[in-house]
Protein backbone atom coordinates (compact mmCIF):
# COMPACT_ATOMS: atom_id res chain seq x y z
CA UNK A 1 0.00 0.00 0.00
CA UNK A 2 1.29 3.45 -0.89
CA UNK A 3 2.47 5.53 2.05
CA UNK A 4 0.60 8.83 2.00
CA UNK A 5 1.01 11.83 4.25
CA UNK A 6 -1.94 13.61 5.83
CA UNK A 7 -1.00 16.72 3.81
CA UNK A 8 -1.35 14.73 0.58
CA UNK A 9 -4.75 13.43 1.65
CA UNK A 10 -5.94 16.92 2.61
CA UNK A 11 -4.97 18.14 -0.86
CA UNK A 12 -7.60 15.81 -2.34
CA UNK A 13 -10.46 17.42 -0.38
CA UNK A 14 -12.86 19.63 -2.36
CA UNK A 15 -12.73 22.24 0.43
CA UNK A 16 -11.49 22.76 3.98
CA UNK A 17 -14.81 21.71 5.52
CA UNK A 18 -14.61 18.32 3.80
CA UNK A 19 -11.01 17.91 4.97
CA UNK A 20 -12.03 18.59 8.59
CA UNK A 21 -14.90 16.09 8.35
CA UNK A 22 -12.55 13.53 6.84
CA UNK A 23 -10.01 13.95 9.63
CA UNK A 24 -12.73 13.21 12.19
CA UNK A 25 -13.25 9.84 10.50
CA UNK A 26 -9.51 9.19 10.26
CA UNK A 27 -9.36 6.54 12.98
CA UNK A 28 -10.73 3.06 13.51
CA UNK A 29 -13.61 4.12 15.75
CA UNK A 30 -16.30 4.09 13.07
CA UNK A 31 -14.74 1.61 10.64
CA UNK A 32 -14.92 -2.15 10.24
CA UNK A 33 -13.88 -4.83 7.75
CA UNK A 34 -11.04 -2.63 6.48
CA UNK A 35 -8.24 -4.06 4.38
CA UNK A 36 -5.82 -3.53 1.54
CA UNK A 37 -4.37 -5.39 -1.42
CA UNK A 38 -1.96 -4.57 -4.23
CA UNK A 39 -4.80 -2.90 -6.06
CA UNK A 40 -7.25 -1.46 -3.54
CA UNK A 41 -7.98 -0.06 -0.09
CA UNK A 42 -11.39 -0.51 1.49
CA UNK A 43 -13.51 -0.31 4.61
CA UNK A 44 -17.08 -0.01 5.90
CA UNK A 45 -17.98 3.13 7.85
CA UNK A 46 -20.83 3.12 10.36
CA UNK A 47 -22.75 6.39 10.09
CA UNK A 48 -26.48 6.89 9.71
CA UNK A 49 -26.06 3.72 7.64
CA UNK A 50 -23.17 1.42 6.76
CA UNK A 51 -21.24 2.96 3.88
CA UNK A 52 -18.91 0.85 1.77
CA UNK A 53 -15.84 2.85 0.73
CA UNK A 54 -13.21 1.65 -1.73
CA UNK A 55 -10.17 3.23 -3.38
CA UNK A 56 -8.19 2.06 -6.40
CA UNK A 57 -4.53 2.45 -5.43
CA UNK A 58 -3.33 2.66 -9.03
CA UNK A 59 -4.81 6.13 -9.56
CA UNK A 60 -6.67 6.93 -6.31
CA UNK A 61 -10.06 6.63 -7.97
CA UNK A 62 -12.74 6.09 -5.33
CA UNK A 63 -16.32 5.07 -4.71
CA UNK A 64 -18.58 5.26 -1.68
CA UNK A 65 -22.19 4.20 -1.21
CA UNK A 66 -23.04 7.37 0.74
CA UNK A 67 -25.31 9.98 -0.92
CA UNK A 68 -22.85 12.89 -0.61
CA UNK A 69 -22.69 15.29 -3.55
CA UNK A 70 -19.32 16.61 -2.41
CA UNK A 71 -16.57 14.44 -3.85
CA UNK A 72 -14.43 12.92 -2.58
CA UNK A 73 -16.76 12.46 0.37
CA UNK A 74 -15.72 12.51 4.02
CA UNK A 75 -15.68 8.68 4.11
CA UNK A 76 -13.13 8.44 1.29
CA UNK A 77 -11.02 11.13 2.94
CA UNK A 78 -11.41 9.50 6.35
CA UNK A 79 -10.26 6.13 5.05
CA UNK A 80 -7.20 7.76 3.45
CA UNK A 81 -6.41 9.78 6.59
CA UNK A 82 -6.58 6.58 8.62
CA UNK A 83 -4.33 4.74 6.16
CA UNK A 84 -1.86 7.64 6.25
CA UNK A 85 -1.58 7.67 10.05
CA UNK A 86 -2.03 3.96 10.87
CA UNK A 87 -1.19 1.79 7.84
CA UNK A 88 -0.68 -1.25 10.06
CA UNK A 89 -4.42 -1.21 10.84
CA UNK A 90 -5.09 -2.41 7.29
CA UNK A 91 -4.38 -6.13 6.87
CA UNK A 92 -3.41 -7.48 3.47
CA UNK A 93 -6.39 -9.50 2.33
CA UNK A 94 -8.43 -10.67 -0.61
CA UNK A 95 -10.83 -7.86 -1.55
CA UNK A 96 -14.49 -8.58 -0.74
CA UNK A 97 -16.98 -9.01 -3.55
CA UNK A 98 -18.24 -5.42 -3.36
CA UNK A 99 -14.69 -4.20 -4.02
CA UNK A 100 -13.78 -6.64 -6.80
CA UNK A 101 -17.11 -5.96 -8.55
CA UNK A 102 -16.33 -2.24 -8.58
CA UNK A 103 -12.79 -2.81 -9.86
CA UNK A 104 -14.06 -5.07 -12.63
CA UNK A 105 -16.64 -2.47 -13.65
CA UNK A 106 -13.91 0.18 -13.82
CA UNK A 107 -11.80 -2.02 -16.07
CA UNK A 108 -14.77 -2.81 -18.31
CA UNK A 109 -15.67 0.88 -18.57
CA UNK A 110 -12.11 1.72 -19.53
CA UNK A 111 -12.15 -0.89 -22.29
CA UNK A 112 -15.48 0.38 -23.65
CA UNK A 113 -14.12 3.92 -23.66
CA UNK A 114 -11.13 2.82 -25.74
CA UNK A 115 -13.38 0.91 -28.12
CA UNK A 116 -15.64 3.95 -28.60
CA UNK A 117 -12.62 6.12 -29.24
CA UNK A 118 -11.35 3.72 -31.87
CA UNK A 119 -14.81 3.56 -33.45
CA UNK A 120 -15.13 7.34 -33.80
CA UNK A 121 -11.66 7.75 -35.29
CA UNK A 122 -12.46 8.70 -38.85
CA UNK A 123 -10.99 10.95 -41.52
CA UNK A 124 -11.45 14.65 -40.86
CA UNK A 125 -13.67 16.56 -43.29
CA UNK A 126 -10.94 18.97 -44.32
CA UNK A 127 -13.22 21.19 -46.39
CA UNK A 128 -15.77 21.71 -43.60
CA UNK A 129 -12.99 22.24 -41.09
CA UNK A 130 -11.40 24.90 -43.30
CA UNK A 131 -14.71 26.76 -43.61
CA UNK A 132 -15.19 26.80 -39.83
CA UNK A 133 -11.64 28.00 -39.33
CA UNK A 134 -12.01 30.81 -41.89
CA UNK A 135 -15.25 32.04 -40.31
CA UNK A 136 -13.79 32.16 -36.83
CA UNK A 137 -10.52 33.62 -38.09
CA UNK A 138 -12.41 36.59 -39.57
CA UNK A 139 -14.25 37.13 -36.28
CA UNK A 140 -10.99 37.08 -34.34
CA UNK A 141 -9.35 39.55 -36.74
CA UNK A 142 -12.26 41.96 -36.29
CA UNK A 143 -11.84 41.66 -32.53
CA UNK A 144 -8.13 42.35 -32.81
CA UNK A 145 -8.76 45.57 -34.71
CA UNK A 146 -10.97 46.86 -31.89
CA UNK A 147 -8.48 45.64 -29.26
CA UNK A 148 -5.56 47.43 -30.90
CA UNK A 149 -7.56 50.67 -31.06
CA UNK A 150 -8.47 50.31 -27.37
CA UNK A 151 -4.83 49.68 -26.40
CA UNK A 152 -3.65 52.74 -28.34
CA UNK A 153 -6.34 54.94 -26.78
CA UNK A 154 -5.45 53.64 -23.32
CA UNK A 155 -1.75 54.41 -23.70
CA UNK A 156 -2.41 57.75 -25.40
CA UNK A 157 -4.58 58.81 -22.47
CA UNK A 158 -1.80 58.02 -20.00
CA UNK A 159 -1.72 55.03 -17.68
CA UNK A 160 -1.59 57.09 -14.47
CA UNK A 161 -5.36 57.49 -14.57
CA UNK A 162 -5.99 53.76 -14.90
CA UNK A 163 -5.74 53.35 -11.14
CA UNK A 164 -9.14 55.04 -10.79
CA UNK A 165 -10.85 53.30 -13.69
CA UNK A 166 -13.87 51.16 -12.70
CA UNK A 167 -13.77 47.39 -13.30
CA UNK A 168 -16.21 47.90 -16.18
CA UNK A 169 -13.45 49.63 -18.17
CA UNK A 170 -11.61 46.32 -18.46
CA UNK A 171 -14.61 44.00 -18.39
CA UNK A 172 -16.37 45.66 -21.32
CA UNK A 173 -13.32 45.14 -23.52
CA UNK A 174 -12.97 41.55 -22.31
CA UNK A 175 -16.60 40.83 -23.23
CA UNK A 176 -16.04 42.19 -26.74
CA UNK A 177 -13.16 39.75 -27.16
CA UNK A 178 -15.32 36.88 -25.94
CA UNK A 179 -17.89 37.85 -28.57
CA UNK A 180 -15.06 37.78 -31.13
CA UNK A 181 -14.25 34.19 -30.06
CA UNK A 182 -10.92 35.28 -28.57
CA UNK A 183 -11.45 34.10 -25.00
CA UNK A 184 -7.73 33.81 -24.31
CA UNK A 185 -7.20 37.50 -25.04
CA UNK A 186 -10.21 38.36 -22.87
CA UNK A 187 -8.55 36.64 -19.94
CA UNK A 188 -5.39 38.68 -20.46
CA UNK A 189 -7.37 41.92 -20.44
CA UNK A 190 -9.10 40.93 -17.19
CA UNK A 191 -5.76 40.12 -15.56
CA UNK A 192 -4.39 43.48 -16.75
CA UNK A 193 -7.28 45.15 -14.96
CA UNK A 194 -6.10 43.65 -11.67
CA UNK A 195 -2.66 45.32 -11.90
CA UNK A 196 -3.30 49.08 -11.37
CA UNK A 197 -2.65 50.14 -7.80
CA UNK A 198 -0.95 46.90 -6.73
CA UNK A 199 2.53 47.94 -5.63
CA UNK A 200 4.73 50.87 -6.57
CA UNK A 201 5.86 49.22 -9.80
CA UNK A 202 2.39 48.60 -11.20
CA UNK A 203 2.86 50.98 -14.19
CA UNK A 204 5.88 49.00 -15.38
CA UNK A 205 4.10 45.68 -14.96
CA UNK A 206 1.00 46.94 -16.76
CA UNK A 207 3.01 48.29 -19.69
CA UNK A 208 4.85 44.97 -19.96
CA UNK A 209 1.52 43.10 -20.04
CA UNK A 210 0.19 45.47 -22.70
CA UNK A 211 3.33 44.95 -24.74
CA UNK A 212 2.98 41.17 -24.64
CA UNK A 213 -0.68 41.49 -25.61
CA UNK A 214 0.17 43.76 -28.56
CA UNK A 215 2.89 41.34 -29.66
CA UNK A 216 0.35 38.52 -29.59
CA UNK A 217 -2.18 40.42 -31.72
CA UNK A 218 0.49 41.20 -34.33
CA UNK A 219 1.71 37.60 -34.32
CA UNK A 220 -1.81 36.31 -34.95
CA UNK A 221 -2.15 38.51 -38.03
CA UNK A 222 1.07 36.99 -39.42
CA UNK A 223 0.38 33.36 -38.58
CA UNK A 224 1.23 32.13 -42.05
CA UNK A 225 4.77 33.53 -41.75
CA UNK A 226 5.53 31.60 -38.55
CA UNK A 227 6.60 28.02 -38.03
CA UNK A 228 3.83 25.52 -37.44
CA UNK A 229 4.58 24.89 -33.75
CA UNK A 230 4.51 28.59 -32.91
CA UNK A 231 1.26 28.94 -34.85
CA UNK A 232 -0.25 26.33 -32.53
CA UNK A 233 0.89 28.31 -29.47
CA UNK A 234 -0.57 31.56 -30.75
CA UNK A 235 -3.94 30.02 -31.62
CA UNK A 236 -4.22 28.53 -28.14
CA UNK A 237 -3.22 31.81 -26.49
CA UNK A 238 -5.87 33.67 -28.48
CA UNK A 239 -8.53 31.18 -27.45
CA UNK A 240 -8.62 28.29 -29.90
CA UNK A 241 -9.02 24.97 -28.12
CA UNK A 242 -7.32 21.70 -28.98
CA UNK A 243 -9.87 18.89 -29.20
CA UNK A 244 -9.18 15.46 -27.77
CA UNK A 245 -9.03 13.96 -31.25
CA UNK A 246 -6.59 16.64 -32.42
CA UNK A 247 -4.41 16.14 -29.36
CA UNK A 248 -4.30 12.41 -30.05
CA UNK A 249 -3.20 13.11 -33.63
CA UNK A 250 -0.60 15.82 -33.19
CA UNK A 251 0.38 15.78 -29.50
CA UNK A 252 3.80 14.49 -28.45
CA UNK A 253 3.51 11.40 -26.23
CA UNK A 254 6.25 10.83 -23.65
CA UNK A 255 6.43 7.68 -21.56
CA UNK A 256 8.45 8.04 -18.37
CA UNK A 257 8.48 7.70 -14.62
CA UNK A 258 6.85 10.96 -13.58
CA UNK A 259 7.26 12.83 -10.30
CA UNK A 260 4.31 14.95 -9.20
CA UNK A 261 6.08 17.95 -7.67
CA UNK A 262 3.24 20.38 -7.06
CA UNK A 263 -0.47 20.71 -6.42
CA UNK A 264 -2.15 24.12 -6.54
CA UNK A 265 -5.74 25.28 -6.96
CA UNK A 266 -7.07 28.64 -8.07
CA UNK A 267 -10.41 30.22 -8.92
CA UNK A 268 -10.74 31.42 -12.50
CA UNK A 269 -13.99 32.72 -13.97
CA UNK A 270 -16.22 30.69 -11.61
CA UNK A 271 -14.19 27.53 -12.20
CA UNK A 272 -11.85 25.69 -9.88
CA UNK A 273 -8.53 25.15 -11.63
CA UNK A 274 -6.05 22.54 -10.42
CA UNK A 275 -2.46 22.62 -11.66
CA UNK A 276 0.06 19.84 -11.21
CA UNK A 277 3.65 20.04 -12.40
CA UNK A 278 5.22 16.72 -13.40
CA UNK A 279 8.91 15.99 -13.97
CA UNK A 280 10.11 13.02 -16.05
CA UNK A 281 12.92 11.07 -14.41
CA UNK A 282 14.57 9.98 -17.68
CA UNK A 283 13.43 12.68 -20.07
CA UNK A 284 13.80 15.60 -17.66
CA UNK A 285 10.67 17.08 -19.27
CA UNK A 286 8.36 19.40 -17.33
CA UNK A 287 4.65 18.84 -17.88
CA UNK A 288 1.87 21.08 -16.56
CA UNK A 289 -1.41 19.17 -16.16
CA UNK A 290 -4.41 21.51 -15.80
CA UNK A 291 -7.85 20.30 -14.74
CA UNK A 292 -11.11 22.22 -14.34
CA UNK A 293 -14.11 21.60 -12.09
CA UNK A 294 -17.31 23.47 -11.29
CA UNK A 295 -18.20 24.19 -7.64
CA UNK A 296 -17.55 21.08 -5.53
CA UNK A 297 -17.46 18.63 -8.42
CA UNK A 298 -14.41 16.32 -8.38
CA UNK A 299 -11.46 16.67 -10.72
CA UNK A 300 -10.96 13.91 -13.24
CA UNK A 301 -7.56 12.68 -12.04
CA UNK A 302 -5.89 12.61 -8.64
CA UNK A 303 -2.23 13.61 -8.83
CA UNK A 304 -0.60 13.73 -5.41
CA UNK A 305 2.43 15.96 -4.90
CA UNK A 306 5.35 13.89 -3.65
CA UNK A 307 4.60 10.72 -5.62
CA UNK A 308 6.06 8.88 -8.61
CA UNK A 309 4.04 7.01 -11.21
CA UNK A 310 4.82 5.25 -14.47
CA UNK A 311 2.80 6.59 -17.34
CA UNK A 312 2.41 8.49 -20.58
CA UNK A 313 1.64 12.19 -20.93
CA UNK A 314 0.69 13.93 -24.16
CA UNK A 315 1.98 17.46 -24.69
CA UNK A 316 -0.17 20.06 -26.41
CA UNK A 317 1.41 21.24 -29.67
CA UNK A 318 3.68 24.26 -29.41
CA UNK A 319 7.16 25.67 -29.86
CA UNK A 320 7.98 25.11 -26.18
CA UNK A 321 5.53 22.38 -25.06
CA UNK A 322 4.53 22.79 -21.45
CA UNK A 323 0.87 21.96 -20.93
CA UNK A 324 0.11 18.25 -21.09
CA UNK A 325 -2.61 15.71 -20.47
CA UNK A 326 -2.16 12.47 -18.57
CA UNK A 327 -2.94 9.74 -21.08
CA UNK A 328 -2.01 6.58 -19.21
CA UNK A 329 -0.94 5.63 -15.71
CA UNK A 330 0.44 2.19 -14.87
CA UNK A 331 1.25 0.34 -11.67
CA UNK A 332 1.15 1.75 -8.18
CA UNK A 333 2.02 5.18 -6.90
CA UNK A 334 5.13 5.52 -4.76
CA UNK A 335 6.62 8.34 -2.71
CA UNK A 336 9.80 9.86 -4.08
CA UNK A 337 12.81 10.44 -1.89
CA UNK A 338 15.57 11.17 -4.40
CA UNK A 339 16.85 14.28 -6.15
CA UNK A 340 14.91 15.54 -9.16
CA UNK A 341 16.33 16.76 -12.48
CA UNK A 342 17.01 20.45 -11.84
CA UNK A 343 19.53 23.29 -11.84
CA UNK A 344 22.59 23.65 -9.64
CA UNK A 345 22.64 27.44 -9.95
CA UNK A 346 20.32 30.40 -10.35
CA UNK A 347 22.24 31.53 -13.44
CA UNK A 348 21.76 28.13 -15.07
CA UNK A 349 18.03 28.28 -14.41
CA UNK A 350 17.68 31.82 -15.79
CA UNK A 351 19.59 30.81 -18.93
CA UNK A 352 17.13 27.95 -19.49
CA UNK A 353 14.21 30.37 -19.01
CA UNK A 354 15.72 32.79 -21.54
CA UNK A 355 16.06 29.99 -24.08
CA UNK A 356 12.42 28.98 -23.52
CA UNK A 357 11.21 32.56 -23.94
CA UNK A 358 13.21 32.89 -27.14
CA UNK A 359 11.16 30.02 -28.55
CA UNK A 360 7.82 31.09 -27.01
CA UNK A 361 7.81 34.67 -25.63
CA UNK A 362 4.39 34.46 -23.91
CA UNK A 363 5.23 31.75 -21.39
CA UNK A 364 4.18 33.10 -18.01
CA UNK A 365 5.07 30.13 -15.80
CA UNK A 366 8.32 28.22 -15.52
CA UNK A 367 8.96 25.31 -13.19
CA UNK A 368 12.10 25.92 -11.13
CA UNK A 369 13.93 23.08 -9.39
CA UNK A 370 16.91 24.65 -7.66
CA UNK A 371 19.38 22.43 -5.81
CA UNK A 372 21.33 23.42 -2.70
CA UNK A 373 19.72 26.80 -2.11
CA UNK A 374 19.12 28.55 1.19
CA UNK A 375 16.23 30.77 2.22
CA UNK A 376 17.24 34.28 3.29
CA UNK A 377 14.58 36.27 5.19
CA UNK A 378 14.57 40.07 4.97
CA UNK A 379 12.57 42.64 6.94
CA UNK A 380 11.36 45.20 4.43
CA UNK A 381 12.15 43.48 1.14
CA UNK A 382 11.17 40.17 -0.48
CA UNK A 383 12.84 37.09 0.91
CA UNK A 384 15.55 35.56 -1.25
CA UNK A 385 16.55 32.13 -2.51
CA UNK A 386 20.35 32.06 -2.73
CA UNK A 387 22.53 29.43 -4.39
CA UNK A 388 26.10 28.33 -3.63
CA UNK A 389 27.49 31.10 -5.86
CA UNK A 390 25.51 33.69 -3.85
CA UNK A 391 23.22 34.46 -6.77
CA UNK A 392 19.65 34.96 -5.65
CA UNK A 393 16.04 35.25 -6.77
CA UNK A 394 13.19 36.95 -4.89
CA UNK A 395 10.38 34.94 -3.35
CA UNK A 396 6.79 36.06 -3.91
CA UNK A 397 5.35 38.61 -1.53
CA UNK A 398 4.83 37.60 2.06
CA UNK A 399 6.80 35.66 4.62
CA UNK A 400 7.76 32.04 4.20
CA UNK A 401 8.26 30.77 7.73
CA UNK A 402 7.07 27.24 6.92
CA UNK A 403 9.74 26.94 4.23
CA UNK A 404 12.42 28.47 6.46
CA UNK A 405 11.53 26.24 9.40
CA UNK A 406 11.47 23.12 7.23
CA UNK A 407 14.89 23.89 5.83
CA UNK A 408 16.33 24.68 9.25
CA UNK A 409 18.47 27.28 7.55
CA UNK A 410 20.29 24.55 5.61
CA UNK A 411 20.44 24.07 1.81
CA UNK A 412 17.39 22.41 0.28
CA UNK A 413 16.12 21.44 -3.14
CA UNK A 414 13.41 24.01 -3.85
CA UNK A 415 10.50 23.42 -6.22
CA UNK A 416 8.85 26.68 -7.25
CA UNK A 417 7.10 28.45 -10.09
CA UNK A 418 8.89 31.42 -11.67
CA UNK A 419 6.65 34.10 -13.21
CA UNK A 420 9.66 35.99 -14.68
CA UNK A 421 9.68 38.33 -11.66
CA UNK A 422 9.49 36.20 -8.52
CA UNK A 423 9.40 32.62 -7.27
CA UNK A 424 6.23 31.05 -5.88
CA UNK A 425 7.33 28.16 -3.62
CA UNK A 426 5.51 24.87 -4.23
CA UNK A 427 7.55 22.40 -2.18
CA UNK A 428 11.04 21.35 -1.19
CA UNK A 429 13.24 18.32 -0.56
CA UNK A 430 15.20 18.18 2.70
CA UNK A 431 17.02 15.11 4.06
CA UNK A 432 15.48 12.95 1.34
CA UNK A 433 11.91 13.93 2.27
CA UNK A 434 9.52 15.93 0.08
CA UNK A 435 7.34 18.57 1.71
CA UNK A 436 4.51 20.25 -0.14
CA UNK A 437 3.82 23.89 0.64
CA UNK A 438 0.09 23.51 0.17
CA UNK A 439 -2.45 24.60 -2.40
CA UNK A 440 -2.55 28.31 -1.58
CA UNK A 441 -4.00 30.48 -4.31
CA UNK A 442 -1.95 33.34 -5.71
Amino acid sequence: MIELTTEQVAALAPDEKAAVAGRKLGSGKTWRHQGTSDQALWGECQGSAVYQTKIDLSDLAYNCTCPSRKLPCKHVLGLLFWAATSPSDFPNAQPPDWVTTWLEKREATSKRREEKKAARDKPVDAEAQAKRFAKRHRAVLDGLERLDLWLKDTVRGGIAGLETKPPSYWESQAKRLVDAQAKGLAGRVRRMGEIPGTGVDWPQRLLAAMGRLALLTHAYRRLDELEEKLQADIRQLVGWTVSQDELDRVGESIGDRWAVVSHTEEEEERLRVRRNWLVGRSSGRHALVIQFAVASQPFGQALLAGTWFDGVVVFYPGAEPQRAMLKERRGELSRFDSALPGHASVDGFLLAVAESLARQPWLGRHLAILRNVVIVPRDEEPWLVVDECRSGLPLARGEHWQLLAGSGGHPVELIAEWDTAQLWPLGYMADGTFRSLGTTQR
